[in-house]
């Protein structure tokens, strides 16, 4: 069917994106403001296929696009559940199988080529995003479900699918399918051997200089499709130290900074021209286990851990009362997917170790590992867990690491992680995430259970049929699975605050895309 009307307040944005793109037309550069942005850490590329990552997405949302786009900012939003036009000028279903695609004309990339359907096939080919080869390992978990993508004209293409996928529409709309030129990222490809650095996109900034762990300089892209950026700069610089970025803001170094600690908030909100914005994430802090590790592979040491952590109290003393300990891993998105009466996460220490007794353990080291900084009170969080299972009789060691790059899973016992709904559906959850093409199972850590099978049969009829019935039993006996097999727990959804000056009008998502189009910034002067 026809993609649906664009909201009041789309349409509202629409215009305001116009009234800007006329207002701004043969403006100098210097007539607009630049934009400082201190962030935790930085992306090591910005081939946005590649760096599906927290740090990755907020930097690659405003240099590419995707063909449709989530809408975050409405109240039919719903949290970016309704979808409106990217570079997708309309969307239709001719069949069961087969999406047809309209792309708006004289779309440009940053090198002046112009869009056209070509790209947007090469985008989506399954030697970039879900051969064998690809640069996304996980890339199956997205689009597998693909049989092939159809250039019809220049401005047309069409997305058939194996089966019929009641989700296509909202995988064009996240993540992994942001629109790269194919013959730009080939060049660069072979320059580099195999996976281009710094592809070229259509967003509404473009890359003018990258420094590794340093600064991440963007200038506008006057020739943006979807209306003339509001700032002439961005600069995204990385600085670890939370203290050190809220100085910065305090300053006036910084226009904004991430990651910003619940202590933090009354400290910001108290000084003169800038403020807090905070908002839930669809996204939750994991733990993940190595369940092929000798001592994890008892399912009842699993089990125990996961009982025995008290995530109201971690949730009270880290994130004063504001994150969310959700029910199971799943989300509100998921409209009537979400299963209300699943008992996901529980807190029950006398249970743990009862468990623990039964099992062979023997007081063998367990081995917590953690960055300090990627995960904003990630080591608080790990450090008080800890205690948590030595209440229940285990021997537990933090161990802190730089990075988790380079490092084989299967020698970590216990890693942090988190995991974002990439769809408001399961299927962008615990599926993606955890079936077959996600890291657990693909590199080997979720491996071997009881109830492993079953889950993989039971998202494959997820993924694989429209009927509503059908989809809601194998999603809410996965969530069964998952608890039960205990290949990870989650822990909450962490509340994302950032500081702001209070003259940059601009709104966080509940995704850690930075969305710096028109419609959603503009800049004061002070």
């Amino acid at each position: 069917m026809p993609n649906s009307p664009i909201s009041r307040q789309a349409f509202a944005r629409l215009l305001a994106a116009t009234a800007i793109a006329s207002l701004s037309t043969g403006a100098l550069a210097q007539d607009r403001p630049d934009l400082v942005v201190g962030v935790a850490e930085l992306p090591a590329t910005l081939e946005p296929g590649k760096e599906l990552s927290n740090v990755g997405t907020r930097v690659n949302y405003s240099i590419f696009d995707t063909l449709i786009r989530r809408d975050f900012l409405s109240e039919e939003g719903a949290g970016g559940a309704s979808l409106v036009p990217g570079l997708a000028k309309s969307w239709e279903r001719l069949d069961e199988l087969t999406l047809e695609i309209k792309l708006h004309e004289d779309v440009l990339f940053h090198n002046g080529a112009v869009l056209t359907a070509d790209d947007v096939a090469f985008t989506f080919s399954p030697d970039r995003l879900s051969g064998a080869n690809a640069i996304l390992p996980e890339g199956p978990a997205y689009f597998s479900v693909l049989d092939e993508v159809q250039v019809i004209d220049p401005l047309t293409v069409r997305f058939v699918t194996k089966n019929p996928d009641p989700l296509l529409e909202q995988r064009l709309a996240s993540w992994a399918s942001w629109i790269v030129n194919a013959e730009d990222w080939t060049a660069k490809a072979e320059e580099n051997g195999g996976i281009p650095m710094f592809p070229v996109g259509t967003g509404p900034f473009k890359l003018s200089e990258y420094r590794a762990n340093e600064a991440i300089h963007l200038v506008a892209f006057d020739d943006y499709f979807d209306g003339t950026p509001s700032v002439d700069t961005v600069t995204f610089r990385e600085i670890p130290e939370p203290s050190t970025r809220v100085a910065g803001l305090v300053s006036g170094e910084f226009d904004i900074i991430t990651n910003v600690a619940p202590d933090q908030i009354d400290q910001i909100n108290g000084y003169d021209g800038i403020e807090t914005r905070s908002v839930t994430l669809a996204n939750s802090h994991v733990l993940r286990y190595n369940v092929s590790d000798p001592v994890m592979s008892d399912v009842r040491i699993r089990q125990a851990m996961n009982l025995g952590i008290n995530r109201p109290l971690l949730n009270e003393a880290l994130w004063g009362g504001q994150a969310v300990v959700p029910n199971g891993h799943q989300y509100p998105e998921y409209g009537d997917m979400y299963n209300p009466d699943h008992v996901g996460l529980e807190y029950d220490p006398e249970r743990a170790r009862a468990l623990i007794e039964a099992s062979d353990y023997n007081g063998e080291l367990i081995k917590y590992s953690t960055q300090a900084n990627y995960y904003l009170n990630a080591l608080y969080a790990a450090q008080a867990i800890i205690e948590m299972w030595k209440e229940i009789g285990l021997n537990v060691e933090l161990d802190v690491v730089e990075t988790f790059s380079g490092t084989d899973p299967r020698e970590l016992q216990i890693r942090t992680w988190s995991n974002s709904t990439r769809y408001p559906d399961p299927v962008g959850g615990l599926w993606n995430l955890w079936g077959p093409f996600g890291s657990p199972q693909r590199e080997g850590t979720w491996v071997e259970t009881a109830n492993l099978d079953r889950f993989n049969e039971l998202g494959a009829t997820l993924q694989g049929t429209v009927d509503f019935d059908t989809r809601k039993d194998a999603a809410w006996e996965m969530l069964d699975i998952w608890k039960e097999d205990a290949p990870g727990t989650i822990l909450y959804q962490p509340l994302e605050t950032y500081g702001v000056a209070q003259n940059v009008q601009w709104q966080p998502y509940t995704f850690y895309y930075m969305d710096l189009r028109p419609y959603n910034l503009t800049v004061e002067e002070k």
